[in-house]
């Protein structure tokens, strides 16, 4: 698995959502569940507790008022459950999250863009609502923290059993990566993300699962199990990095798609096998394979690339020509998604973002908890992706019109000139 530069924060500007929203969309929720896990421990710490008629004494009685916290991101509103005393005995719920009468809180305002951060990072939420609360978080115990990592892996779990028998992809970014988090039965636990494009042109979280170490197998769970769900077919193309297992599992399941191999991935690769001297020219060599505008142009820059750098450098070329085929497929699709197919960008700001939190929490975690996690992060990261260029092809794409050099063709003539004509 190839490294990445971390990054806290990726395309924040998508869907037309900048940091302030996205801040006060992912502090309401962390907050919001994290008083109903309150509550959740004051309600077990009273359910022996029972009426002279049985009943049990403490019980929910809905919401206070919803009001608005004031922070400098802007008002965060917020509502915090009743509990009723059937006892008599004055049991109240207070939330160590918002007390009552909280309207404003400057200790809120400097905490939102770590909380948003970092926040739904199993190992860091206690510290987070400390940075919030101060000496008031006390009342977050060990328990309630429990109950908020518990409920993230019902969603998780959830999501993974929803029917496919409706879905549709065009294309594909698969990858996988190393979080460093170390699971109850391994220290090799690996996340294995697949991200969609719909025939819309908007993207999608497809799958969201985990493995070992990118294996064969790993892959293969995740694609079958993708299929006992509904899912009728594999995409027209799917772009991933170099992991064999990736390619020899879609090949078994979903024979008829595409391959496309990373060009960030690649040109890593590649230039790791090339003193520091010679990696710039190296990299300008490489851009103009991938930047061509047909692929005859791209075979005559690969060749040069080639010839270069062969007689002194042979480790290098014959990594990049390994997968000459798989790094040009781009060329059969419109080149409106040229951009979108080179690489697992798409995919690599997720991966950053997930990179970035999940590091910070290096205790042993259970497999739930681990996919809870990570599930809650990729659905935040979710909000800001955008449509890809050019969606008026795909349906071309999907009526079977075959592409060359980026355009449609028809009868070996391009689509415009048959219409000109």
């Amino acid at each position: 698995m190839s490294k990445f530069t971390e990054k806290a924060v990726v395309g924040l500007s998508g869907a037309g959502l900048g940091l302030d929203e996205l801040v006060r969309q992912g502090a309401r929720q962390v907050i919001q569940q994290a008083i109903e896990a309150e509550l959740a421990e004051l309600l077990e710490r009273f359910t022996n507790v029972k009426t002279l008629h049985g009943q049990r004494a403490v019980v929910r009685n809905g919401y206070l008022p919803e009001r608005e916290v004031l922070t400098a991101a802007g008002p965060i509103p917020v509502r915090v459950p009743k509990v009723r005393d059937r006892s008599g005995s004055g049991v109240k719920f207070n939330s160590s999250i918002v007390p009552p009468y909280v309207r404003k809180s400057p200790r809120v305002s400097a905490a939102l863009p770590w909380l948003y951060l970092k926040g739904v990072s199993t190992g860091d939420m206690g510290e987070a609502l400390r940075v919030l609360l101060g000496e008031d978080a006390k009342g977050l115990s060990a328990n309630v923290v429990s109950r908020l990592k518990a409920q993230w892996a019902e969603e998780h779990a959830a999501w993974s059993r929803r029917d496919l028998s409706k879905s549709c992809y065009v294309y594909w970014w698969v990858d996988g990566i190393h979080t460093g988090l170390r699971s109850e039965n391994s220290d090799g636990q690996c996340l294995l993300v697949i991200i969609g494009v719909k025939p819309d042109g908007s993207k999608e979280r497809v799958a969201i699962g985990d493995g070992y170490r990118e294996t064969k197998a790993s892959w293969l769970e995740l694609l079958l199990d993708l299929k006992v769900r509904g899912l009728q077919a594999g995409p027209l193309m799917a772009v991933g990095d170099g992991a064999m297992g990736l390619w020899a599992a879609l090949e078994e399941v979903f024979p008829q798609t595409r391959h496309q191999r990373c060009w960030f991935h690649k040109m890593g690769n590649v230039l790791n096998a090339l003193p520091k001297s010679q990696q710039a020219r190296a990299k300008a060599d490489m851009q103009a394979i991938w930047m061509a505008a047909t692929r005859a142009d791209a075979y005559a820059a690969f060749d040069r690339f080639v010839s270069i750098h062969a007689a002194k450098y042979p480790k290098a070329t014959e990594t990049l020509k390994k997968d000459r085929e798989s790094l040009l497929a781009f060329y059969d699709f419109p080149a409106e998604h040229w951009q979108h197919l080179r690489t697992t960008n798409a995919i690599e700001s997720t991966f950053a973002t997930v990179r970035h939190r999940t590091t910070r929490t290096r205790n042993c975690v259970s497999r739930p908890t681990f996919l809870g996690l990570a599930f809650k992060l990729i659905e935040e990261a979710e909000k800001t992706w955008r449509r890809i260029n050019g969606p008026e092809k795909i349906k071309l794409l999907l009526e079977g019109i075959p592409f060359k050099d980026g355009e449609p063709v028809q009868d070996d003539r391009p689509v415009q000139q048959k219409l000109a004509a």
